[in-house]
């Protein structure tokens, strides 16, 4: 294997590692807050609605919004890490 593959190959490892820790992030938020832990969370109200129903019907949209950020941010930094930058 040559050393380009190899580079490769080392950047996709790291942007999978990324992808699916921000895409686990975003069902914890969406699923746990929305479903099942909506109960807890109604006991707080933000706005005037309660929180577990804020996450199913807010609160996963702008988690998913701001992790499309970071992602940007980190795949960036991983580009320049691996000289894909151009």
């Amino acid at each position: 294997m040559s050393e380009k593959q190899k580079h490769a190959t080392a950047y996709w490892k790291e942007n999978l590692k990324y992808l699916v820790i921000l895409l686990s992030i975003w069902f914890i938020v969406s699923y746990g807050c929305g479903i099942i832990f909506k109960d807890a969370l109604n006991e707080i109200r933000l706005g005037g609605f309660k929180l577990g129903f804020w996450f199913a019907q807010q609160g996963s949209i702008y988690v998913f919004v701001i992790l499309i950020f970071v992602y940007v941010r980190l795949m960036n930094k991983l580009d320049k890490k691996y000289g894909f930058d151009e």
